[in-house]
């Protein structure tokens, strides 16, 4: 799984990137994480409001920052639908 955070590094952006990478190691998740911070990239990709998330291109949020909890459901149930 690729999974990428996207924002110029704002408070919400690095907060994000954090429970991410907390999230896929507790669930022990096969995924490499990477944080986007290129205006021009995060354009690209569509992303109108930060932080965004992308999930092996695909984007599956963006404009909000989900709780802790949140954010770890939203990913077992990903992994559960695109095993």
């Amino acid at each position: 799984m690729e999974i990428e955070v996207l924002g110029p590094g704002c408070v919400r952006c690095r907060g994000l990137d954090s429970r991410v990478r907390k999230a896929v190691a507790e669930l022990q998740l096969d995924a490499r994480v990477t944080k986007v911070e290129d205006l021009t990239e995060i354009m690209r990709l569509g992303i109108l409001q930060t932080p965004g998330l992308v999930i092996d291109g695909k984007v599956v949020m963006s404009g909000k920052l989900p709780t802790y909890t949140e954010l770890k459901e939203f990913l077992k149930q990903y992994q559960l639908e695109n095993l």
